[in-house]
């Protein structure tokens, strides 16, 4: 609809009620590991958010690092440029500390700290990937040079078992209309720390140039439902 916004979709019982909202964003998934097929059977009902299911699909996020730790990776970190001294304090530290979710709860495998400083802001990333996961789990923060305050400013998160995302594809494709896939394949899927534990977004593209044709779907594995669908434009 010419002159309008992004415009998103968002599915309650099993139907699709289009709503035209202004100046919406979403943060589609950035890494692509690859089709998914889509044979597998939607999930229907699930234990609770957070709880443990029998099938270990169900996430138990946690933040697993202390500040201690945090400190020791900003210390050591190999990553080009390294950590500036200023933000290897133990303020710094324990805001990481506090905001740097795992699927599981437990340690990544290998992990890296890397920052740079601005005139008024500094920045931080922290990468971290699981032993066995579908990608890597990337946060970013801003700090305040001034005020010292540490702002989570994005997250890309990668780190879920890599089976789960032909899970997520199955009930992606049980509730919308076969036509809002036509062409597109799931290229990733990105899971959101809480407060949104068990959800998802996925990224379907249709491997063409820039402007192709696109859509982004964010699942709740818990429940088994699709609660927003972003088209891009």
């Amino acid at each position: 609809m010419p002159g309008m916004a992004r415009r998103r979709w968002f599915v309650r019982s099993g139907a699709l009620t289009l709503f035209l909202l202004a100046a919406c964003t979403s943060q589609p998934p950035s890494s692509a590991p690859g089709s998914v097929a889509p044979s597998l059977a939607p999930i229907t009902t699930a234990p609770a958010s957070g709880a443990p299911s029998p099938d270990g699909t169900l996430a138990s996020p946690g933040t697993p690092y202390d500040a201690t730790e945090v400190l020791a990776a900003m210390r050591d970190s190999r990553r080009p440029g390294g950590v500036p001294d200023e933000l290897e304090t133990d303020a710094v530290a324990a805001a990481l500390a506090a905001a740097l979710w795992t699927w599981d709860g437990q340690q990544w495998a290998s992990w890296s700290v890397g920052g740079s400083c601005g005139p008024e802001t500094c920045s931080l990333d922290v990468a971290g990937s699981p032993s066995t996961g579908a990608g890597t789990d990337l946060y970013s923060f801003v700090v305040d040079r001034v005020g010292g305050g540490v702002t989570l400013s994005s997250t890309d998160l990668h780190g879920h078992p890599p089976g789960l995302d032909a899970r997520l594809d199955a009930i992606a494709r049980g509730a919308l209309e076969p036509a809002a896939l036509d062409g597109l394949r799931l290229v990733s899927g990105r899971w959101l720390p809480p407060p949104d534990t068990d959800r998802y977004w996925l990224a379907y593209r249709s491997g063409g140039e820039e402007g192709a044709p696109r859509l982004d779907v964010l699942v709740d594995l818990a429940s088994g439902e699709v609660l927003e669908v972003d088209d891009g434009s």
